[in-house]
């Protein structure tokens, strides 16, 4: 029998810059996915200035990938691709994303879906009046809402916002980018995120402290924006960013590895985030905040460790046995696939 193929059409922040956009390797892994499974795929991003001097992936090698400068030239260009698409998926933080969404359900012909990399913020902003990528009343106008955010949000979309349908579209690892390689050992604990306010204080807490502590540790902290008044220990290696392509060695070559949420999503939980899942897949030991729903992913203690103090992360480094971290390492990666 064969399998059918469907055109889709994707509207995203960035597929070809991951410069302090954290949407781009799951974009990359979707799109790499459905293109070898035969699929039309067509990627459109607005032109911004912020990612001209940072585009780390200016021509992937799956699906077509096409630029626009203002919404008069998406519509006089792509009007066409949209109407044909058997799927046009908006993501969240889309330039004028209220404005391009509005358009594409009304254009499309077939299918429109949001997908909202960024779920707990929407609502956030949506609750305080923000809607430029997102209205109220743009929600039940899609045929999907894909949610990067699990649990009872769903139902919340669907209940108190009239999604037609909240299904969750976590973010996952590309496997064939992220796995374990033979790399020298360079750092006890690691950290790979964008610089947020809401997550600063918990990079403070579980890496720089315990960092200050354990000072013939070796630390390491990769991301773009954070600020320039921020001291950094003198055992942590700042890198201020890290290409995709460079991810897996950086995981590759850390003891363990750390993930931390946003506040908005450990409050509303079942957010995991890229980064995890990339860690995983490499079999680095992951140490992690805790929120809601994180044992629906990785079994704490066995899988992945969960960490809330200073103490907790030293106790881990210092006196967990290499065969134990090993083990960690190697029954997340098998939670992956």
């Amino acid at each position: 029998m064969t399998t059918p193929t469907y055109r889709y059409v994707f509207l995203g922040l960035s597929i070809t810059s991951s410069w302090g956009n954290g949407h781009a390797t799951t974009y990359r892994a979707l799109l790499r996915a459905l293109a070898a499974r035969g699929h039309h795929v067509l990627f459109l991003e607005r032109n911004l200035s912020i990612y001209d001097q940072h585009r780390d992936l200016p021509n992937p090698p799956y699906g077509a990938i096409e630029q626009y400068s203002s919404i008069t030239e998406l519509r006089d260009r792509f009007s066409r691709a949209v109407r044909e698409a058997d799927l046009v998926v908006v993501g969240s933080f889309v330039p004028e994303g209220a404005t391009v969404g509005a358009w594409i359900t009304e254009e499309a012909r077939g299918k429109a879906a949001f997908y909202d990399l960024d779920t707990p913020v929407t609502l956030g902003r949506l609750a305080h009046g923000d809607h430029a990528y997102l209205t109220p009343a743009l929600i039940p106008r899609y045929d999907l809402y894909l949610s990067a955010t699990g649990g009872p949000t769903l139902e919340r979309l669907e209940r108190s916002h009239g999604a037609v349908r909240a299904r969750a579209l976590y973010c996952a690892a590309d496997t064939d980018v992220y796995y374990p390689q033979p790399t020298p050992m360079r750092w006890d604990l690691g950290y790979l995120g964008t610089y947020s306010d809401d997550r600063q204080a918990a990079v403070e807490r579980l890496l720089l402290e315990p960092a200050r502590r354990m000072r013939r540790g070796r630390f390491a902290v990769a991301g773009a924006q954070y600020p320039a008044s921020l001291a950094w220990p003198e055992n942590v290696t700042r890198t201020e960013h890290l290409p995709p392509d460079e991810h897996r060695i950086f995981y590759n070559a850390q003891r363990f590895t750390l993930n931390l949420t946003r506040r908005a999503m450990v409050e509303s939980g079942w957010s995991p985030s890229a980064r995890l899942f990339e860690a995983a897949a490499c079999g680095t030991p992951v140490l992690s905040d805790t929120w809601p729903g994180i044992e629906t992913f990785f079994q704490p203690g066995e899988e992945i460790l969960l960490v809330r103090t200073p103490e907790d992360v030293l106790r881990k480094l210092r006196e967990m046995k290499e065969d134990k971290r090993l083990t960690v390492g190697q029954r997340a990666r098998q939670r992956v696939f």
